[in-house]
């Protein structure tokens, strides 16, 4: 059910950022690494209609920070401006930038496929954006996504401990955007939920601590699998927990879905 305008009073007008298929392709020391770029990501711009966790893969901590920028409501300029205008206040002396993937799911509407290749603009910033914002595949996409909230990454937890980023590991992760954005457009399940546990698998190849960590109690990998065995794809939001993303023609117990922005209501 789409949420009441008026929740935008709870929780706010800026969209959610969800991520999903290829995340971590935007930071240039992984895309640096590509050999085959460009990589791609995809992220998908969803309605503030609930309060996401913090710490869990929503970019919430980037939300609160454009919050802050443009008193709760972006200017009317063009996006790609607003995007860097955001990267640069949330990064601006940070050792461990933000990817701009967080910025682009929250200012451009729609399915966005990011191509990132670190020839260009060093991989701070994608070469090029595909976005999807036909109501058709966005009401597709409402129907077969499922959110399960698992809690949040704990204090001190960092994904980076242990690197292992072998150069054909990170093509693979570069494929599943390009796969992801393709199975959306196309309205298969099985491929988008192929894409999603193709990402996971790679993310616990380059970066184990994405799963499993000291800090970590959760059996996240076992709860991974189970819903891997039963649905057609799933995926964490972020790393160290957050939601599992769960890919779906039938209901998920526990889970909620979620709705697709699909027009830059930030300007209206």
């Amino acid at each position: 059910m789409r949420g009441p305008s008026s929740l935008n009073t709870a929780f706010g007008s800026i969209p959610i950022r969800l991520q999903l298929a290829g995340g971590w392709i935007d930071q240039p020391f992984v895309s640096q690494l590509n050999p085959c770029p460009p990589g791609a990501m995809v992220v998908v711009q969803i309605e503030p209609n609930f309060r996401p966790m913090d710490r869990s893969g929503l970019a919430s901590g980037t939300r609160a920070v454009a919050s802050r920028l443009w008193n709760g409501k972006p200017s009317n300029r063009p996006l790609d401006e607003l995007v860097r205008e955001l990267y640069e206040a949330e990064n601006n002396g940070q050792a461990e930038p933000s990817g701009s993937q967080d910025m682009i799911g929250l200012i451009y509407p729609g399915v966005n496929r990011l191509d990132y290749d670190y020839a260009a603009n060093g991989g701070v910033f994608p070469t090029h954006i595909e976005s999807l914002t036909s109501d058709r595949r966005a009401r597709w996409l409402e129907k077969v996504l499922y959110l399960l909230p698992i809690g949040p990454r704990p204090p001190g937890y960092s994904p980076l401990g242990v690197k292992q980023l072998d150069p054909e590991w990170v093509a693979r992760l570069g494929r599943t955007g390009m796969d992801c954005f393709d199975a959306i457009k196309n309205m298969n399940a099985d491929a988008l939920g192929a894409s999603l546990n193709e990402t996971m698998c790679c993310w616990e190849k380059l970066l184990p601590h994405v799963t499993v960590h000291p800090l970590i109690k959760i059996d996240l990998k076992a709860i991974l699998r189970i819903y891997q065995r039963h649905f057609p794809g799933a995926m964490f939001s972020g790393c160290g927990g957050g939601y599992l993303i769960v890919v779906s023609e039938d209901p998920v117990p526990g889970a909620f879905k979620v709705n697709v922005r699909t027009k830059d209501t930030n300007h209206a």
